[in-house]
């Protein structure tokens, strides 16, 4: 059989018992049945075995039995995460839906992947960023910041990389201290060098993140409490997909819902309240509500 025919059946098996919670097997013969991936022969219990193993190896996804004889993931928590097997599972099953929908592909219509200046560079810096963490090598990086027409060269530890938006981002960290962003698509060059680091054992890629919206970081920023005012259907899209973490809702009125955020409010941060126009409004603090007025005052001048 064919590798990319077995890896659609782990993931489907993944997705079947994480959507059951809990599924015997018999269940799943009956859903395995249903589907094009077994040509309708039956889901053996040794078919089963081998493919829960293999899920382990390849996602670090244990599925374990209960006391009833009901198969269910462990750890359910990795799976309504961030973490690299629930972007991995999410996005081979929606392959795995698309791919079954034979007969539709003019009618199912996909944003495009990660952007890239020549193509297929996004995963050329991938592969060879990802080689270098793995290693703790240090790599050589030729970069052109937007608006400059020269380009930088620096050395950096490669920290950590982040999917936002469908842009891929490195983290660097200066082997004299402090740290860089750099987005895939700006990057011209990388080199790896000879020389290797050893990464600070308190980092943690997430909380470094944790009190910014995006990838822009400036540890100058305080953070702050903020809260937002939403009206209309953006009260809505904000519940079902909240701008940060920290979100909570607050307060609700006639046709408006108060939430609260806690972050350093960078410059993406501002953008993506811009972008809400009048559906979204900085409540508190004063000085973020006049900046966000001033930069619509300055977008309403230019059309004068």
């Amino acid at each position: 059989m064919k590798a990319s025919s077995l890896f659609r059946q782990y993931v489907w098996l993944v997705d079947t018992i994480s959507r059951a919670g809990r599924i015997t097997l018999r269940e799943i013969n009956d859903r395995w049945l249903n589907t094009a991936l077994g040509d309708g022969i039956p889901y053996s219990r040794s078919t089963f075995r081998r493919h829960r193993q293999e899920v382990e190896e390849m996602f670090g996804i244990a599925i374990l039995c209960d006391n009833e004889n009901r198969y269910y993931i462990d750890e359910p928590q990795l799976m309504h995460t961030d973490s690299v097997p629930r972007w991995m599972l999410s996005t081979l099953t929606v392959s795995n839906i698309v791919s079954e929908a034979r007969g539709l592909h003019d009618r199912i219509l996909l944003e495009s992947t990660a952007s890239s200046r020549d193509g297929d560079g996004a995963d050329n810096h991938l592969r060879q960023i990802v080689a270098a963490m793995k290693d703790n090598r240090q790599l050589q990086v030729s970069y052109r910041r937007y608006g400059s027409d020269e380009p930088r060269m620096w050395t950096l530890e490669p920290y950590c990389i982040k999917l936002f938006r469908r842009r891929w981002y490195l983290l660097g960290h200066f082997p004299q201290g402090g740290y860089l962003v750099l987005s895939f698509d700006r990057i011209l060059a990388l080199t790896p060098t000879d020389d290797t680091f050893c990464i600070d054992p308190h980092f943690d890629a997430e909380a470094f993140f944790a009190e910014y919206y995006g990838v822009m970081t400036d540890d100058r920023i305080p953070l702050q409490r903020i809260v937002l005012r939403a009206y209309g259907n953006e009260r809505f899209a904000l519940r079902d997909l909240p701008l940060h973490p920290s979100q909570r809702t607050l307060a609700e009125g006639d046709g408006y819902v108060d939430f609260e955020v806690r972050l350093r409010p960078t410059s993406d941060f501002l953008a993506q309240i811009l972008s809400r126009g009048r559906w979204l409004k900085v409540i508190s603090p004063e000085d973020i509500a006049l900046q966000i007025k001033s930069l619509l005052q300055e977008a309403v001048d230019e059309y004068k």
